[in-house]
């Protein structure tokens, strides 16, 4: 027996049950979660109704998330699930889906902080003032690290995360649906509503 979407199976408001007047329909099916797990790329095209296409993602371990507050995205590792507002299970098996909470690589983002700002997140203080006596740099590129140098200010929370290299993402594509597993970084009241029941879990 397939799985199926209609709701004509359903007893109505009152409680009454459904006189069933036809069999199921081809435009009534569901089909099999794709229960996107971390690893190697592993992605099965399905055929839809008109000859579309959906793309389910089994497997992924990479995704383009973006960092809102700076406008800039980077594809990188997803390490694991941390949260999920549904279900625990879904922590547990490390399973990706929209809304899922989880940790990925800082590096690209540090990468890209260093060169537009010149300064490097996640470092002591006495650190990175070492670090930046050793690279020399054009007085062109020194002007234009200067000029952007006021804006460089992150929230304390996020610029934590860097110091581990992880940093909380929420998932706001659908693995099973488009084959990718895109998102934004967590920051402000979002972030630290989050940390809130990270904490609570534990």
């Amino acid at each position: 027996m397939g799985i199926s979407r209609d709701s004509r199976h359903k007893r109505s408001a009152t409680g009454a049950k459904r006189a069933q007047f036809r069999k199921k329909r081809k435009f009534e099916l569901g089909r099999q979660p794709a229960n996107t797990k971390i690893g190697a790329k592993r992605i099965h095209s399905v055929r839809t109704r008109g000859g579309n296409q959906k793309f389910r993602a089994l497997r992924l371990d990479t995704g383009n998330f973006s960092w809102g507050s700076e406008g800039v995205s980077r594809k990188t590792r997803i390490a694991g699930v941390v949260y999920h507002p549904s279900n625990n299970e879904l922590v547990r098996t490390n399973t990706l889906t929209k809304a899922a909470i989880v940790q990925i690589d800082a590096t690209p983002f540090k990468q890209w902080f260093e060169t537009h700002y010149g300064q490097t997140l996640g470092k002591k203080k006495n650190q990175q003032a070492a670090a930046e006596e050793e690279v020399k740099k054009s007085r062109k590129v020194e002007r234009k690290l200067a000029s952007r140098s006021g804006a460089a200010a992150i929230e304390p929370a996020v610029e934590s995360q860097f110091t581990a290299g992880r940093l909380y993402a929420a998932i706001s594509s659908r693995p099973g649906q488009s084959g990718r597993c895109d998102g934004y970084i967590l920051e402000g009241e979002e972030l630290a509503f989050y940390l809130r029941r990270l904490t609570a879990k534990k």
